[in-house]
This record gives structure tokens, C-alpha cells and sequence, in this order.
């Protein structure tokens, strides 16, 4: 349970960085780090609730952020994303 309440402010860091960044990168990489800490709570959760679905859930939850991340680094570098 406490790691749970410890990664809850990190999300709130997070979402202010997102909201407040100074610039693109900063946004971009704190949405990323957003998805990195539901992605882990998500996963904590279903340890302590014993559900493996919320596994499952937590690992499409990482992938979807990897993938945007990529979409967004290419579109900071103004490229086509099927380079």
C-alpha cells in the first residue's frame, strides 16, 4: 500500500509539469512518466488485489505509452512516421 501513496504525487508532479512545462520536450516527457506511474500503480493494484487482468491492463497501458512517445519524439523532429 505505501508504495501506491508514494507514486500518487509523483503522477501530480507529473501532471503539473505537463501542464505548466516550459517547453514541448518537458510536456512530452512528463506525459510519458505519467503513463510510466499509472502503468506501475495499475500493477501494484493488481498484486494487492490479486487480479490478473489489471496485469494485462498495466502492460497494454505501457505500450500505448511507449508507442506515443515514439509518435511524439518523431513529430518534435518533424519527421514522417514511417521513417
Amino acid at each position: 500500500m505505501v508504495p501506491i501513496i508514494v507514486l500518487i504525487p509523483a503522477a501530480l508532479f507529473c501532471l503539473y509539469r505537463a501542464l505548466v512545462g516550459p517547453s514541448i520536450a518537458d510536456r512530452a516527457i512528463a506525459v510519458d512518466m505519467m503513463g510510466v506511474v499509472f502503468s506501475a500503480i495499475t500493477a501494484l493494484v493488481a498484486l494487492r488485489l490479486k487480479l490478473a487482468y489489471l496485469l494485462d491492463l498495466s502492460i497494454a497501458l505501457a505500450i500505448i505509452s511507449f508507442v506515443g512517445a515514439l509518435a511524439l519524439a518523431k513529430f518534435l523532429e518533424k519527421r514522417s512516421l514511417d521513417d
